[in-house]
């Protein structure tokens, strides 16, 4: 029995543009999870200089009979490097070997890889076919999926990019096995974030299973993947575009921006920022009086547990309060310069509002490190 017949399925609904999410053991060597790619082109593995040397032959393996030539580019680790050099790399190498419009791209590693080789598959040709292929708890709960890419700019995270949907993506959970305990960490905090803004039953169970989850407990890893998937694909499904639903997947994510941004890309990793910022935008969801402070130390404390940062950075000694509202209005969700915020409207709902400038500097004042 093949691994994939074996895996949970979860589908993005966009139409002609639908595709699905497997999620299970194995389903890197598994030829058949990759039946949604039409076959006889060229491909490309698209990764990193540490989860190349460990998984890109198995992957290029699996897809051999699928391609006429699998080919490899193997980019430089980490968020500091999510730019145009990168992003050049990919283009030098796609041109270098004359690849043509039906060339498939394949993500093979975490949520930059992800992002990276998305957007270069929007651009080359005006758009190629890719595959995401997540190899980070981070990754597969949350950046693989949805069709969001793009790279950073000194002034902002993930300023630069587009929509552009993967034929798949294919999570093998054997891989999160080596994650170092920090990144599983990082992964983490986008698995919490669902219970908060749509589902407390699944807030219920991270809180009973977030020992076995660090553990990385098979059957625990497979659940906490699936569901994410689910929620996230039922938004996207209903906001593509975020234009409207989808900005909620952001909890945590305008201050944690902020933090990337003001510390300098990977001095702290993506999940650590979002973990302090859901803290808070918590905090600030309390003082606008649409959560208690039970709700706020409840989601602290799991935050906590899961081995993630529940105070902000010192991101400017002399204001920095200021230097943050700097960095947050440059966030995506502001509109002629008004910050928005992705708030708690009660445990399991959340709505994206503004809040008084005031405000935010108090909350800021309060969550951040002495």
């Amino acid at each position: 029995m093949h691994a994939s017949s074996t895996a949970l399925q979860v589908r993005i609904d966009l139409g002609e543009r639908s595709y699905p999410i497997l999620i299970g053991a194995g389903l890197l060597d598994d030829a058949d999870a990759f039946q949604a790619v039409p076959t006889g082109s060229d491909a490309f593995i698209v990764t990193n200089a540490t989860v190349g040397p460990l998984y890109a032959e198995r992957l290029a393996r699996a897809l051999a009979g699928r391609h006429r030539q699998v080919r490899q580019i193997v980019l430089a680790d980490g968020e500091q490097h999510k730019g145009w050099t990168s992003l050049n790399a990919i283009f030098d190498a796609l041109l270098g070997h004359g690849a043509d419009r039906k060339t498939t791209l394949y993500a093979l590693g975490g949520g930059v890889v992800g992002d990276m080789t998305g957007f270069a598959a929007a651009c080359y040709m005006r758009g190629v076919p890719f595959v995401q292929v997540p190899t980070t708890l981070l990754a597969q709960v949350d950046s693989s999926v949805g069709g969001k890419t793009a790279i950073n700019h000194p002034l902002g995270k993930n300023m630069i990019g587009a929509f552009y949907q993967p034929l798949a993506v294919v999570c093998d959970l054997q891989v999160l096995a080596t994650l170092p305990a920090r990144e599983l960490s990082a992964g983490l905090a986008e698995v919490i974030k669902y219970g908060p803004i749509h589902d407390m039953a699944f807030f219920d169970w991270i809180e009973s299973n977030i020992d076995t989850l660090r553990a990385c407990e098979p059957a625990a890893l497979a659940h906490a993947v699936e569901r994410s998937c689910q929620i996230k694909a039922e938004v996207v499904g209903q906001d593509e575009r975020e234009s409207g639903l989808r900005a909620i997947l952001n909890f945590g994510h305008t201050f944690g921006h902020a933090i990337e941004a003001g510390l300098g890309y990977g001095a702290w990793l993506h999940g650590e920022a979002v973990g302090a910022g859901m803290v808070m935008a918590a905090e600030l969801s309390r003082e606008l009086g649409l959560v208690d402070a039970a709700f706020v130390q409840r989601l602290t404390s799991l935050i906590e547990r899961a081995g993630l940062p529940t105070r902000g950075a010192v991101l400017d000694a002399q204001d920095n309060a200021g230097r943050y509202l700097q960095l947050m209005r440059v966030d995506k969700k502001a509109e002629r310069g008004e910050i928005r915020f992705v708030l708690i409207d009660g445990p399991g709902r959340a709505a994206v509002r503004a809040a008084p400038d005031a405000l935010v500097r108090q909350v800021i004042d309060r969550c951040c490190a002495a």
